[in-house]
């Protein structure tokens, strides 16, 4: 392996103005150490409280994404403590705003339903996910969430512009399987 491609890694983040990226498995102690980091480099930018609020809000609801739902699990796909899960998250900075992505492998049996959750997303004001939002916290849980479908409420009513999001078909050592990747502006 030649390290030279490591170099075109780091060329990369500096020209996609990167502030923070992290790539492996994710657990709740990796999430909260990697928050803990993301809050040191938000201060060092001397960011606004509002924009680090917000920005740190999403990035939590993406890594949680990851921990409860990537299909690339060390731990069982049921699990619902100590759960491992392989993904990616990071934080950029592009024309003076923030932007959060976070990518990870899901069932190609998932595609359809999170994009129907997402997709009416992306054209809603933020008053009207507010409200669904709210209406959300009233309701059951649904059987396939593990935070009662809030996650993608909360990130699409943090950010400042329309969500995006898309679903790359990839094959691996298993078999097929598709990358789910989500980006929040603030």
């Amino acid at each position: 392996m030649s390290l030279s491609r490591f170099h075109r890694f780091k060329d990369l983040a500096r020209q996609e103005n990167v502030v923070f990226y992290y790539t492996g498995f994710f657990s709740q102690s990796i999430v909260a150490a990697m928050g803990d980091s993301l809050r040191l480099r938000l201060n060092s930018l001397e960011a606004s409280q509002p924009l680090r609020r917000k920005l740190f809000s999403i990035f939590v609801e993406m890594a949680q994404n990851i921990v409860h739902y990537s299909a690339d699990a060390l731990t069982a796909r049921d699990s619902n403590d100590n759960e491992v899960r392989m993904g990616s998250l990071w934080v950029g900075e592009e024309n003076g705003h923030f932007y959060v992505v976070c990518a990870n492998p899901i069932g190609s049996d998932n595609v359809a339903r999170i994009r129907d959750k997402l997709e009416p997303l992306r054209s809603m004001s933020n008053d009207e996910i507010k409200a669904l939002y709210k209406e959300k916290l009233r309701a059951e849980d649904e059987d396939t969430s593990k935070g009662a479908g809030l996650g993608f409420l909360t990130v699409a009513r943090d950010s400042s512009n329309p969500i995006e999001f898309d679903f790359v078909a990839e094959d691996g050592a298993h078999g097929p399987f598709t990358t789910f990747y989500l980006k929040a502006t603030i």
